[in-house]
């Protein structure tokens, strides 16, 4: 890869991180100058806060297009990068001045919103307006649902978490992508013996370790498992599934299943990825935005079809189906409680009509990803990336659970010492009863 291919690389954003190539002091100025006034205020426009990087460019439009036909319903919208954005977000809101539109992933966090009376109540608004209600395909939909009420709509793109692999590698190797987790173990010496590294992970940023979690607890347990953490279940980590997931990580990292440099390579600037890209590594587990970012910063990449993908693999006798998913089922818009008249007005109006537009839909298709909505399947067909986009909507389509990334659907204290623990685990640092004991501690009684 040369110089100039490789630094449009490390600027890749992907959609949950942070801008990290940013000087700590850019940072700070930032976010003192942007976004600081919200519905607190009590006066103006609505305000949107919004993530760099991943579909920045198509809601820009998106509410460009709208404040130009409808100037006295004008909606003010701020970028931040990831991980500052959610800092940000949660103080705006714990001090009741945070944006009108609060944008987020459902879960937890949205809960935590909905208990301290921040978020609006949209379940009236559904019922008065069910063309925006049946838009969504209903399994992205419910992850906006908080106590039977609907307190956040979806806004975006489905982000399936899913296993990419380097083709001319896997070629070179006369290997197939992994469908078991038999298979995935026996690849791992094939490709140290070629001097390549079997996956590429970005365990400084923290978050990826998560999918391996994600993944194998489902197919070792089934979904029950999580549910059952989610719901607060006493002793509900010590579950088996728990434990031998945790176990197949370690077995995975002593095998040197992941790069030299993973402890120190970040997802934030595209470390991971630039490996498989070049070859220095032959697989990583990423989410869907990862074919986003290609398609932005690395055209070549998909004009010579070099990444391919695939789900993750089953585990022999486990519970879970090879269906199941984990992710992000879509981004969300919840209303704050504490908007004006005027600005919930100009809100719930863009919710109907310029949310999810044909040109805003097609927008979000022709950057490379799936909008969350129905009835969509022949324009997906007729892109240039349609392999990828129908592979990703029948996946979610077909689906019976899709279960939100865990650090989302916990509480913020959960989820905080869940990626604390979890990159322990992956630096052999604790073990696995030490990792469920950790996070037993944390459940909410």
């Amino acid at each position: 890869m040369d110089s100039r291919r490789l630094g449009r690389l490390r600027r890749l954003r992907t959609t949950r991180t942070a801008a990290s190539v940013l000087s700590a002091t850019a940072l700070a100025l930032t976010l003192t100058a942007c976004g600081s006034a919200g519905p607190g205020a009590g006066t103006g426009s609505a305000t949107m806060w919004g993530l760099n990087g991943g579909d920045q460019d198509v809601l820009k439009h998106s509410v460009d297009t709208w404040n130009k036909a409808h100037p006295d319903e004008d909606i003010s919208l701020d970028f931040f990068a990831n991980d500052a954005y959610k800092t940000k977000v949660r103080t705006a809101v714990g001090a009741g001045k945070g944006p009108t539109f609060i944008y987020g992933w459902g879960g937890g966090v949205l809960k935590s919103y909905v208990d301290a009376g921040q978020a609006a109540d949209l379940s009236p608004y559904l019922a008065r307006n069910p063309e925006v209600r049946d838009r969504y395909l209903p399994s992205v939909l419910d992850n906006g649902v908080v106590g039977g009420k609907t307190y956040a709509i979806p806004n975006g793109r489905a982000q399936p978490i899913l296993l990419y692999f380097n083709r001319d590698v896997f070629a070179r190797a006369g290997a197939e992508p992994p469908r078991t987790w038999s298979q995935l173990m026996a690849l791992v010496p094939k490709f140290k013996k070629m001097g390549i590294a079997p996956f590429a992970l970005g365990g400084q940023s923290k978050w990826p370790d998560l999918m391996w979690l994600e993944y194998l607890v489902d197919r070792i347990g089934g979904p029950r498992v999580f549910a059952d953490i989610v719901a607060n279940k006493p002793g509900a980590w010590s579950h088996p599934a728990v434990t031998e997931a945790l176990t197949k990580i370690q077995q995975l990292v002593d095998a040197g299943g992941f790069a030299d440099s993973f402890t120190s390579s970040a997802a934030d600037n595209g470390a991971d990825l630039a490996l498989v890209h070049t070859g220095k590594a032959a697989m990583v587990v990423q989410g869907g935005w990862l074919y986003q970012n290609m398609k932005s910063a690395l055209p070549e990449a998909i004009e010579n079809r070099t990444i391919g993908w695939t789900t993750f693999p089953t585990v022999e006798g486990g519970k879970g189906s090879p269906a199941n998913l984990v992710g992000n089922p879509s981004n969300y818009w919840s209303l704050s409680s504490k908007a004006t008249a005027s600005q919930r007005k100009a809100a719930l109006g863009y919710l109907k009509n310029g949310m999810f537009s044909e040109a805003h839909t097609q927008e979000l298709i022709d950057s490379g990803a799936v909008p969350v909505v129905k009835g969509i399947k022949k324009r997906l067909e007729a892109s240039q990336d349609k392999d990828f986009l129908t592979f990703v909507y029948e996946l979610t389509q077909r689906t019976r659970n899709f279960t939100l990334s865990w650090d989302q659907a916990l509480s913020p204290a959960q989820a905080d010492a869940l990626l604390v623990n979890l990159d322990q685990i992956f630096l052999k640092k604790i073990d696995p009863h030490q990792f469920t004991a950790r996070m037993n501690a944390t459940i909410e009684e």
